[in-house]
């Protein structure tokens, strides 16, 4: 072997081989991996960092995935389902915090990641923080806008209560209540901090909003959410962005009243009234009763002075309009006046009409002397004389009508049907209709001759016969006239 062999086998070999006394036996690198793990988790089981987060974001499964770093280092981090449900604030980027959990490695990427269990807000100023940022958010979006207030009814019927069963809140609520006005309150349990507050109270808000009054509950004419004093902290579920959307979006009004005076949450911007105390928020909710019912009787005897007043003015005036106004006596006088004149018009019209019909009836009475009437009735008299008609010209008269009688008699027997028949001839019928030609009598087939002593029936063949010349008929001779040389018996 040259030197140039061991020189190579010195700095590498190509093919790897065991040496005596070597005690680093290859690993691995799922061995190392797993080593690296075990060491790593041994070492590391419990720990807490505090960082500021990074990258965050909510798989579809629920785990979170995020980065935690400083000024000079980030590290990974990874919180399971279970943990980010009881989480107490809406993680997101840039917030600071202090989780607390196990340091692993992921041998699919050799990285390491911090497991978080519990995780926290770094301090009261990180979530200050968080709160200005979430409240600059929800504020630009309008929901703490003023034109969305909705203004409080004057005298509400029910009243929602959103707060703990248990806490002297809903206590302080019903005493104030009825001691200005009693009146109807639906309570809605929630909790009011720590892990599914905030879901709650969003679920009681949106709840009460969605009622239509159709079932068992009448609908709230105003809700209340409520809650006693306390830090930051345990007023946190009341910043939560799910309780303010639900706050602004309900179309109920909404009182506020979290915490003491000198607390404030994003709640009581999107409410449409803040109250510093539940206390305060029962107050605003109704008015004093003793205070309404002194105003009625106010409002009562006001009522009643105005009415008198406006009767005393109304009488005064009435009194002045009857003073200008003429007396009966005034207005009548005219009239009876024109009633007299009237009357004695009449009494001599009816003197002037008596006088002129009793002249009427001289004048006539005057010409009904009875030498008048004698002449009258001789003159009527030569009249008739004069009409009385003569016996010759009635005779007369007689004896031509009697002529013209016979006359007419002897040409009404010449137009007889039958009068033919004696002599010998028959006349066709066919369907009570006279046969007048051949054509006639071939289209009827049957026909009915009648003689002077009976009918008989008869079927027409269509052959021609033989006709012999028809002898002339006789002329027929006029009627004789009457004679109009006679002279009527009326005639003048």
């Amino acid at each position: 072997m040259s030197p140039d062999d061991d020189a190579y086998d010195s700095s590498g070999r190509l093919l790897a081989e065991e040496r005596p006394g070597d005690n680093a036996p290859p690993l691995t690198v799922s061995e190392l991996s797993a080593s690296l793990k075990r060491t790593v988790e041994d070492r590391f089981g419990h720990v807490r960092l505090r960082g500021e987060i990074s990258g965050f974001k909510r798989a579809a499964s629920g785990h979170l995935y995020l980065c935690l770093k400083d000024d000079n280092a980030v590290i990974d981090g990874v919180m399971w389902k279970g943990g980010a449900q009881r989480l107490a604030f809406a993680a997101q980027d840039g917030v600071e915090v202090i989780a607390t959990g196990k340091l692993t490695t992921y041998p699919g990427r050799s990285k390491y990641q911090i497991v978080i269990d519990r995780m926290e807000l770094a301090g009261e100023g990180a979530l200050m923080a968080l709160l200005e940022k979430l409240k600059a958010k929800l504020a630009a979006e309008g929901l703490f806008a003023p034109e969305r207030k909705k203004p409080l009814p004057f005298l509400p019927r029910t009243i929602g209560v959103v707060t703990s069963p248990t806490g002297a809140v809903i206590r302080d609520i019903l005493h104030r209540l009825s001691d200005r006005c009693p009146t109807d309150v639906l309570l809605w349990p929630v909790l009011v901090q720590g892990q599914g507050a905030a879901e709650q109270v969003a679920t009681a808000v949106r709840g009460f909003s969605a009622m239509d009054g159709s079932g068992p509950f009448p609908r709230p004419d105003l809700v209340i959410v409520a809650r006693g004093g306390g830090s930051i902290e345990d007023l946190w579920s009341f910043n939560e962005e799910i309780v303010v959307r639900a706050v602004a979006d309900c179309t109920i009004p909404i009182i506020s009243a979290v915490g003491h005076e000198t607390d404030t949450t994003l709640c009581d911007h999107a409410a449409d009234r803040r109250a510093p105390t539940p206390t305060a928020a029962a107050e605003m909710a109704v008015p004093v009763r003793a205070e309404l019912l002194a105003g009625l009787g106010e409002a009562g005897l006001r009522a009643g002075r105005a009415v008198r007043r406006n009767a005393a003015q109304a009488r005064e005036r009435l009194e002045m309009q009857a003073r200008l106004m003429p007396t009966p006596e005034t207005l009548l006088s005219p009239q009876r006046q024109r009633l007299d004149d009237a009357s004695l018009r009449l009494q001599h019209g009816l003197r002037h009409r008596l006088t002129e019909a009793r002249a009427h009836l001289s004048e006539a009475g005057a010409a009904l002397r009875p030498p008048l009437l004698l002449q009258y009735l001789r003159r009527a008299g030569e009249r008739l004389d004069r009409l009385k008609p003569r016996p010759d010209y009635l005779t007369r008269a007689l004896a031509d009508r009697a002529t013209a009688l016979d006359r007419v008699s002897r040409h009404f027997a010449s137009l007889d049907p039958d009068l033919p028949l004696r002599r010998g001839y028959a006349r066709v019928m066919a369907s009570g209709h006279v046969v007048r030609s051949v054509g006639a009598a071939r289209t009827a087939g049957e026909v009915t001759l009648h003689f002077q002593d009976g009918t008989v029936g008869a079927v027409v063949d269509g052959s021609a016969a033989r006709t012999s010349p028809a002898s002339p008929r006789p002329p027929r001779r006029p009627p004789d006239r009457p004679d109009q040389s006679q002279q009527d018996l009326f005639s003048r």
